[in-house]
């Protein structure tokens, strides 16, 4: 049995598609600076990475529930040849001396991106085991609940997925040295929590995307 899908869902599709590609490259380009969020009144101290990252949670929930496990897992996929891509080409012009006339001096530009390669390592080998263990958890509540209760699956696949993300992210990074081993609980309750926050106040979006965009699918 084959899926037809109308060209309005193959663009709503590329649209996830682009959001999620994009909110992935961009963590891991910003993933070294870190600042402190108010939230509540309670401080976070967080990498900016933190800020776009989530929302690729959000887009796989989306395409898994209205296109498919097939479709969210090529997506995790792709995501996971452009960072390698971008890995390699970040790799090379850190490489390359920079003229003594570029804005960007060589000290500066190796200080942004010499440690990108360790970065790029956590948050891929965390990224993909997460996306799939985010995908596989999102589908087993869906089968189990048979269909009801989106909230359960958006939230119960995404804390779980989140919670073995920031563990390993930060165990490679205190690995490799980018952060301080001393610095591990405290930026994994911030991180956690505010994925958690993030994971609960995004499920009247998840609502409002199905709602909008759930296709009829036309079985050939």
């Amino acid at each position: 049995m084959k899926q037809n899908f109308s060209s309005h869902q193959e663009t709503i599709f590329l649209i996830l598609f682009a959001i999620f590609i994009g909110c992935l490259i961009c963590s891991n380009l910003i993933i070294q600076k870190f600042f402190t969020a108010n939230i509540f009144s309670l401080n976070f101290e967080l990498s900016v990475g933190i800020i776009p990252y989530p929302i690729t949670f959000l887009c796989t929930d989306l395409i898994s529930e209205i296109y498919g496990k097939n479709k969210a897992n090529q997506v995790v996929i792709a995501g996971f040849i452009s960072s390698l891509f971008i890995l390699l080409i970040m790799t090379i012009a850190n490489t390359v001396e920079a003229v003594s006339w570029s804005p960007i001096s060589q000290e500066t530009f190796n200080q942004v991106f010499g440690l990108f390669t360790p970065a790029v390592i956590a948050s891929l080998l965390a990224y993909l085991v997460a996306q799939f263990i985010d995908i596989r958890m999102f589908h087993f509540w869906k089968n189990l609940t048979e269909g009801k209760h989106l909230w359960l699956r958006n939230n119960g696949s995404t804390i779980v997925s989140q919670l073995i993300d920031t563990s390993l992210v930060l165990l490679v990074l205190c690995i490799f040295g980018v952060i301080a081993w001393d610095k591990f609980s405290h930026l994994f309750i911030n991180s956690f929590t505010f994925k958690l926050l993030f994971a609960l106040a995004d499920t009247p979006f998840f609502y409002l995307g199905v709602w909008l965009i759930q296709p009829k699918l036309v079985h050939e």
